[in-house]
């Protein structure tokens, strides 16, 4: 079967900075909804278009077509005693950027820095501002279910993802990513 509109594609992957470094290697296939519901890259939907099963590729994408580019606007600078303890660098926590009244405008800031009264955020992405190598393999491909064209994602899926904006987590647990995940 071809990859089409409305199709559910399962693709292992390997992700690598422009130099080749690989940055990430799928234990789990990539799993998503063909066809424009934000499953993953623009990009990788184009690459893999009209392929089958067995189907391997390279491509790269430049910043603005990944994680896009490093703004520096979103690094902040927060009082110690806002956090809990233990707060460690890595650690992640919801929030919206100050000039922002929008919910829609949450990020996810990760703990670059922690010093003795200060706390060093950045919203931006991991992987924003790099250009990235894509390994990929396609491995299966099949008709999506009515629920997962309705739903417009693939049931079960993994690995690179939207987050839905629309989930109401209102708990700020710190939380890890767990790899090239859409925000």
């Amino acid at each position: 079967m071809k990859i089409a509109k409305d199709t559910v594609v399962s693709v292992a992957y390997k992700l690598s900075d422009a130099q080749g470094n690989l940055i990430e290697e799928s234990d789990e296939l990539m799993v998503y909804l063909h066809g424009g519901y934000d499953g993953t890259f623009p990009k990788i939907e184009e690459a893999l278009d009209g392929h089958e099963p067995g189907y391997e590729t390279l491509i790269q994408l430049d910043p603005q077509d990944a994680f896009g580019e490093y703004d520096p606007e979103l690094v902040k600078i927060e009082e110690r005693n806002r956090f809990p303890e233990p707060l460690e660098v890595g650690m992640q926590f919801e929030g919206t950027p100050e000039d922002s009244d929008d919910e829609l405008d949450t990020l996810i800031y990760t703990v670059t820095d922690v010093a003795e009264d200060k706390v060093v955020l950045d919203g931006n992405h991991p992987l924003a501002g790099m250009a990235l190598r894509f390994a990929l393999s396609v491995q299966e491909v099949r008709d999506a279910t009515e629920d997962e064209i309705e739903h417009q994602h693939a049931h079960g899926a993994d690995g690179l993802s939207v987050v839905d904006e629309d989930e109401d987590d209102e708990d700020d647990t710190p939380r890890k990513d767990s790899g090239p995940t859409l925000h």
